[in-house]
């Protein structure tokens, strides 16, 4: 090497070194949180805090510098950072004959295993055809429908998600019980994750439209009829199929229908329309409707008889019914930009019926005394933006600065987001603290919403016996700007549990921190993860278009391919769940061979082969 060469090596060494010093000093400062965490878990903390402190500072010159001469660039430290570290400095050390410096001997860590390890115990094992688990959402009718979770199974799931905001412990119970029946059927072992909801910072009810049922057929661009409308007349059918219902005063009219009869009425604007018997059944029948029509309750509809000699009788005649109670149409508030929406602890139902001001509850009063002017709110998942311009005793006025062109609909039961507020409501609520105990009785994991600080996590192991509990795993969702800026703390607060993980939330997470920074965030909470070696779930709308329609976006394939750099992916619940499940493990199992991580893996390619 020339002179030049070695002087480089020397400056490089010399950093290298200064970053070891600035690494060993941050595990000093932070031994007491060291020390805190399970014994099993320090090796992972004190590499958390190396991490955490590595990133702390700008290092591209140096990574440039060790690139050049063909050493580590230190682009995956993340699972044994000082590690990694110290043999760079014992390279640079050889190379430019230095004395031998024994503070750079190398310590043994290996970060991957304990992450695999970490991801076992918490996640079951890895499945043969793939290295990434996938959790499913299950639905409410998984407990009355076995058949659900055994093809989920028999499909790929792994892990199965209760959602605790919905349905009650007797439905819980029962999707459990279906689920040990499908692990015996199956000879597959299927862990079950339940969600506590958090608090639920929501719109409050608008009130409801009138009770009117519109039914319509297929037409062209021309108007011409291509299909007639299929409605359900009498008790809803149980094969599945997705029909308007129109419920009957006599529940028994509907079962003396036969196949092809006419049933005669006037709709709620007087026009005279005609329905056709398709199938009849003993609890109602399937007719075809040929023209726009909208039933109200007590809409009349009649039988025309079937008269063989061709002679009718008098419509008065015609055994009939009317139609019996209809829900009310939904209603939502149309919101442009520039209008202003007042926000309110006050849930009476909103009028629907304004414009430019529009006024609305809000089921969380206790953000009023939090948020402040100046800061921003979204409504329904980002779709409405705004600045909070005025706060008063359980009210706030936003400004609309964000919405589609020609208005977005806001409805009831929507979420909010409050990006730049630091809230003090607390992570855990009542019904909380009441589903925990049926949590620990029935699942494997309990996963935490609305996690914003390590205080909150503090919270939730307060509530958890290290003894009986201790066989109650723990992940957190981070959804919440919050959440992400405190993460190292969390996660030195999570490992006082044994088995515990990360769930990246990304739905409310790209609303908070903005959609153009998602992929910027998530990409930091996987870093960081496995610095701390804790497991990862990739979670919302992965392959969501795919599950609703049955057929899958292209960029929501090249999103499924990258969540293969987790350790688990959530999929949400859908029609076409089962297909979404086949085609995440079939990307998985493909992606397992070319990632791993960060890290390339150049397994041999036969795309070019001739």
């Amino acid at each position: 090497m020339t002179e030049a060469e070695i002087q480089e090596l020397r400056a490089l060494l010399e950093d290298v070194n200064r970053v070891r010093r600035t690494l060993r000093h941050a595990e000093t400062r932070h031994s007491d949180r060291i020390e805190a965490v399970l014994p099993r878990h320090r090796d992972s903390a004190r590499n958390l805090i190396h991490y955490t402190e590595l990133r702390r500072h700008d290092i591209r010159d140096l990574q440039s510098g060790l690139a050049k001469h063909g050493l580590s660039s230190l682009g995956r430290t993340e699972s044994r950072v000082l590690p990694s570290i110290d043999t760079v400095a014992r390279t640079l050390t050889r190379l430019v004959a230095a004395d031998g410096d024994s503070d750079a001997e190398a310590e043994f860590l290996d970060g991957e295993e304990l992450l695999a390890r970490n991801a076992v115990n918490l996640l079951g094992p890895e499945p043969e055809e793939r290295g990434t688990r996938i959790m499913v959402t299950l639905p409410g009718e998984a407990a009355a429908e076995p058949d659900i979770v055994h093809d989920m199974m028999e499909r790929g799931m792994d892990l199965a998600r209760i959602n605790c905001a919905h349905d009650a412990p007797g439905t819980w119970r029962q999707m459990i019980d279906n689920i040990r029946a499908a692990e015996n059927a199956t000879g597959k072992r299927c862990l079950v994750s339940m969600d506590l909801a958090g608090p639920k910072l929501r719109t409050g009810p608008i009130r409801p439209g009138p009770r009117v049922l519109r039914i319509k057929p297929a037409r062209n661009e021309t108007g011409i009829v291509t299909a007639p409308a299929r409605v359900w007349l009498g008790h809803p059918p149980e094969t599945g199929a997705v029909l308007p219902v129109i419920p009957l005063q006599d529940e028994n009219w509907a079962a003396a229908l036969r196949e092809g009869q006419s049933v005669s009425f006037e709709d709620a604007r007087g026009a005279r329309r005609t329905l056709v018997v398709d199938r009849a059944g003993p609890d109602g029948c399937l007719a075809l409707l040929h023209d726009t029509s909208y039933f109200v309750p007590g809409t009349r509809l009649a039988a025309v008889p079937e008269t063989p000699s061709g002679k009718k009788s008098h419509p008065k005649a015609w055994p009939s019914t009317a139609v019996g109670d209809l829900p009310a149409l939904e209603q939502s508030l149309t919101i442009r930009r520039g209008d202003t929406i007042i926000l309110s602890s006050d849930l009476s139902p909103a009028d629907s019926h304004t414009a430019g001001t529009h006024r609305i509850g809000c089921t969380l009063p206790g953000v009023f005394a939090d948020v402040k002017t100046g800061e921003r709110i979204w409504f329904d998942d980002g779709k409405i933006g705004g600045v909070i311009t005025g706060v008063r005793a359980g009210e706030l006025t936003a400004e609309i600065i964000s919405a589609a062109p020609r208005g977005s609909r806001l409805r009831a039961e929507k979420g909010i987001n409050l990006p730049d507020t630091r809230l003090t409501v607390p992570a855990l609520t009542e019904q909380d603290l009441a589903n925990l105990e049926h949590v620990k009785e029935l699942a494997d994991i309990v996963s935490m919403s609305f996690v914003r600080s390590e205080a909150d996590v503090r919270d939730l192991l307060a509530r958890l016996d290290p003894v009986q509990d201790r066989d109650l795993d723990i992940m957190l969702k981070i959804e919440t700007v919050a959440a992400f800026e405190a993460l190292p703390e969390i996660l030195l607060e999570l490992m006082k549990w044994a088995d515990v993980g990360v769930m990246i939330a990304r739905g409310d997470l790209a609303v908070e921190a903005g959609f153009e920074r998602l992929a910027e965030v998530q990409e930091e909470i996987l870093w960081l993860c496995e610095a701390a070696h804790v497991p990862v779930i990739w979670a919302t709308q992965v392959l969501d278009t795919l599950a609703r329609t049955g057929l899958p976006s292209r960029a929501e394939v090249t999103d499924a391919a990258m969540a293969q750099r987790a350790e688990c992916v959530m999929l949400n619940k859908g029609p076409f769940i089962n297909e979404a499940i086949s085609m995440l493990a079939d990307i998985l199992g493909r992606m397992q061979d070319h990632t791993q991580k960060k890290r390339s893996l150049l397994r041999r390619l036969r795309a070019w082969d001739r």
